[in-house]
């Protein structure tokens, strides 16, 4: 960005405050983090979690979590039959927003309080699909399918449009962190490694193209926003389906468009230099006890959330 500290600073203050306005809808999930000092939560300061979900990246692995979750045509009708997506998508995205947030830098008891309400949620999610197979929120193939899109999508975002190179090694482990959470959430089968995660979605039976599925694909391609928000939609959404791989995306129809990994690395780059770091990090790094990390920029100030 060109111009002076002043005009930086006003950029910086627009991006941010669009950015943050679309994760506005739901309260604060770590509104009483600081009531539990120590607490690490379910993976603390020395976590592979925690490095890549403080990154905007994160913005790329959310969509693509929601594509991925569409190929699954048991996944889709769930959604479709009860989901607020098409009236209150902001809302429905602040609330998977706070969800990822409460469970990634929480203190246990905030995790444990996110993993209630989704519970609560889910409990009247079950019917039966275009193809007459029953689906169940409670199934634990379905959270299965549900919890590993999420946690393929952030790794896989953050290996492509992330700032610094993630090894193998920690990839694993950050696939094997994110097992706790499957478990809680009463998921299964939870595969503890990078790869046998991706193979197991890309290779999953269940995937196809269901009227659900499409209905969320073309939700996907083109929600509600501002135009100066939808311009950059657009680039993340196009970078999340660029990394969705080959089985998946023939299952939903899509394929991948030129340039769309250059221009998703322009975007997030640009966004990383506005946003900063995850604000919830640093309030996590602070109810343990801990320094925030030289050469990381937050924009919120100690004591506080967001």
């Amino acid at each position: 960005m060109s111009g002076g500290p002043t005009a930086r600073s006003a950029w910086r203050r627009r991006v941010t405050e669009a950015a943050v306005g679309l994760f506005s809808h739901a309260p604060d999930p770590l509104a009483d983090t600081f009531s539990h000092p120590g607490d690490l939560g379910l993976f603390g300061p020395d976590s592979v979690t925690w490095q890549v979900m403080s990154d905007c990246s994160t913005f790329v692995g959310g969509v693509r979590s929601l594509l991925v979750q569409a190929a699954h045509p048991e996944v889709a009708a769930g959604v479709g039959d009860h989901s607020s997506y098409r009236d209150d998508p902001l809302g429905r995205l602040s609330r998977t927003a706070s969800y990822v947030t409460a469970t990634s830098y929480g203190s246990v008891p905030e995790v444990d309080a996110a993993i209630a309400f989704v519970r609560r949620m889910h409990g009247p999610v079950a019917g039966t699909s275009h193809r007459g197979l029953a689906y169940s929120a409670a199934d634990p193939e379905m959270a299965a399918w549900v919890h590993n899109a999420l946690v393929d999508s952030f790794l896989v975002a953050h290996r492509t449009y992330g700032p610094v190179a993630l090894s193998d090694e920690a990839a694993d482990a950050y696939v094997a962190e994110q097992v706790r959470l499957g478990r809680r959430m009463g998921a299964a089968p939870l595969p503890d490694t990078a790869g046998g995660l991706a193979d197991w979605l890309a290779g999953h039976p269940s995937l196809g193209l269901s009227p659900a599925g499409e209905e969320a694909i073309a939700f996907l391609a083109g929600p509600p926003l501002s135009s100066p928000v939808q311009v950059a939609y657009r680039i993340i959404h196009d970078a999340a389906v660029a990394t969705v791989p080959p089985p998946i995306l023939a299952a939903i129809g899509l394929r991948p468009r030129r340039g769309a990994i250059t221009r998703g690395r322009m975007l997030i780059r640009g966004l990383r230099a506005a946003l900063g770091a995850s604000p919830a990090w640093a309030a996590a790094l602070e109810r343990c006890g801990e320094d925030r990390p030289d050469g990381v920029r937050f924009r919120n100030q100690p004591g506080t959330t967001r």
